[in-house]
């Protein structure tokens, strides 16, 4: 069977932006790293946010085999999947100015906390307030976004802002406006997004990274094992009792 040359194409090119992402990004990914460490250390929670596909990345630093067991998702009804019926739903309450406020005000998210927002664009009101009210209750936020949309589109927030204005920490993933990463004759879109890649592997890049800094300062770090692996159901009961007040996806 003869190789897809598209598909090899696909792949020099999410590897090319993670490539970039680990050398121009490595710095923020420490800071994140750091942030996320010092939260652990000091008592306070752990939050992650995105509407859309961006939930994806969001999702997979929670709850699963070899990630924090701290790591919440932040949910927003009607914005975390396709699930919601009709699909366009979900694009549509990105939009909507209030309803950051409103989740916030609902969530058991407080000062001291951390809050990772993932807004491939960053230029919809629920990211953007999603990170301004985060602030103003006192959480650090770090903001996983391209800074190219930032650069070269318009916001639709009423301040004129973007979700990059309103974060602690910045992490770019250098995805380009449209998240495209193939052109082909025949084919009349751009196909191949390629930011769930990138993204999801700077959530977990900053794991990694917050793992690192808790391990330096004498901290084991509340990882979670396999449960399809002898003794991953017992190890993840033990973290889960000792961290039971801090972890809010099994209430």
């Amino acid at each position: 069977m003869s190789e897809s040359k598209l598909a090899g194409q696909f792949f020099d090119a999410a590897i090319g932006l993670l490539t970039r992402v680990r050398d121009e990004e490595s710095g923020s990914i420490a800071a994140a790293g750091t942030a996320i460490a010092d939260t652990v250390v000091a008592g306070g929670r752990l939050f992650a946010f995105g509407a859309g596909h961006s939930s994806l990345a969001a999702q997979d630093v929670v709850y699963r085999a070899g990630g924090l067991a701290l790591m919440n998702l932040l949910t927003v009804p009607g914005t975390t999947g396709v699930d919601v019926m009709p699909a366009t739903l979900g694009s549509a309450l990105e939009r909507v100015d209030g309803l950051a406020s409103a989740v916030l005000d609902s969530s058991p998210a407080t000062a001291g906390d951390v809050l990772v927002i993932i807004s491939l664009s960053g230029r919809n009101a629920l990211p953007v307030e999603m990170a301004q009210n985060a602030r103003a209750l006192g959480l650090k936020v770090i903001g996983v976004t391209s800074v190219a949309y930032a650069e070269n589109t318009r916001s639709r927030h009423t301040s004129g802002g973007f979700l990059r204005d309103h974060c602690d920490i910045v992490l770019d993933s250098k995805i380009a406006i449209g998240d495209a990463e193939l052109t082909a004759p025949g084919v009349e879109a751009p196909f191949a997004p390629a930011s769930t890649v990138v993204t999801s592997a700077i959530m977990q890049a900053m794991m990694a990274a917050a793992a690192e800094e808790l391990v330096a300062r004498g901290v084991e770090p509340p990882l979670l094992r396999s449960g399809n692996v002898d003794g991953g159901h017992e190890w993840n009961g033990r973290v889960m009792t000792e961290y039971r007040e801090r972890i809010f996806y099994r209430h």
